[in-house]
């Protein structure tokens, strides 16, 4: 069985969809060993708990320094014998030990084309925001290695998606994570 970790911040709409296409049978011989919330009141953590998936709330902001924060991350995911870690909405900067630690096996879903509308500060309903403000006529959604830099990775794969005349912030993010975020990440 290949095992993921997967780390969250928010509501867990990303977690919701590799739940579900391991229960398609889509993703057959994957599981999802373990979910770390990056916020104790993360809603993912609930969806987590819904599923009967261990999952556990390892804040930065609880430890002195990136290297016990590193740490506690690689312990936590040395316990459930994770093959991939999946960033998922997680909003958090990774260290360089756990980078290092899992190198070539963290990899992130980021909501535009990088290397457009990427980098520090690009999250949540900014990149929609920023590829609406520039007028650009597609958009859409990378999975990308982790490395040291926020969003600069190896790219994986991207899926385009149309922007609309009279889309909003709200309504791209939304088509965004329904025909690319959920289609690339599982």
């Amino acid at each position: 069985m290949f095992k993921l970790g997967v780390m969250v911040s928010g509501g867990g709409t990303n977690l919701q969809a590799i739940i579900d296409k391991i229960k398609s049978g889509y993703l057959e011989g994957c599981s999802i060993a373990t979910v770390v919330s990056s916020r104790k009141d993360a809603y993912a953590l609930e969806r987590a708990k819904q599923n009967d998936i261990p999952a556990v709330c390892i804040s930065k902001k609880n430890y002195a320094s990136e290297e016990d924060y590193d740490r506690a991350l690689i312990e936590h995911f040395g316990r459930y014998d994770v093959d991939l870690v999946v960033l998922a909405g997680f909003l958090s900067m990774l260290g360089k030990n756990f980078i290092d630690t899992y190198r070539n096996r963290i990899i992130n879903v980021h909501p535009s084309l990088i290397p457009a509308f990427c980098g520090k500060g690009h999250y949540g309903i900014i990149p929609h925001q920023k590829a609406l403000e520039y007028g650009v006529k597609v958009t859409g959604a990378t999975v990308h290695f982790v490395d040291y830099e926020y969003d600069s990775g190896p790219i994986i794969l991207q899926k385009a998606v149309e922007v609309m005349d009279d889309d909003t912030p709200e309504s791209l993010q939304l088509r965004v994570m329904q025909q690319a975020e959920w289609e690339l990440l599982p």
